[in-house]
């Protein structure tokens, strides 16, 4: 998750951006170009944005299962595997954006409101080896924040070298 915790501004300001900077990444990229993989082996475009709705999915679930019940518990889910169990990466590229936008701002109207007590609200969280966490709303907004921020950059590199293809 992320290297350092943000706060509730930043945090709210990244996520609310996301969909806004795919978006315009993305503006005027062909069907094509987006499906296409800059590499061998690599994810295209379409793919990326499978596995930022499947992290939305999962850190943004834990996140309103969080805010909904007194200390929740679970086992983790991995986002790899869920986009396994979902058929996002088989999405055209503008319906799951548009499916991407709507859940995050669903995301945001909890969010936004949220005081800061409820940002620190915990849930326990067994982990793949049956460690137990403690695990925060913060933590897991702030880790959707930082992943994904990465994830966009890495779409302003992929786009490029993808444009030649078809």
């Amino acid at each position: 998750m992320a290297s350092r915790v943000r706060t509730a501004e930043e945090i709210i300001a990244i996520l609310r951006e996301s969909p806004g900077r795919i978006a315009a990444v993305t503006e005027g990229v062909a069907a094509a170009q987006l499906h296409a993989a800059p590499e061998p082996g690599a994810w295209s475009v379409n793919d990326v944005l499978a596995h930022l709705r499947a992290c939305h999915d999962v850190w943004g679930g834990n996140i309103l299962r969080i805010l909904a019940e007194d200390r929740p518990g679970w086992k983790a889910m991995n986002p790899r595997t869920w986009m396994k169990r979902t058929d996002y990466p088989e999405w055209e590229f503008q319906p799951a954006l548009e499916a991407f936008a709507k859940q995050r701002a669903d995301l945001l109207a909890v969010l936004e409101p949220l005081p800061p007590e409820g940002w620190e609200r915990l849930a326990l969280v067994t982990g793949m080896l049956g460690e137990t966490y403690e695990r925060s709303a913060r933590y897991y907004a702030d880790g959707l924040a930082d992943h994904e921020r990465q994830h966009v950059k890495n779409l302003e590199r992929i786009i490029p070298a993808v444009q030649g293809k078809t």
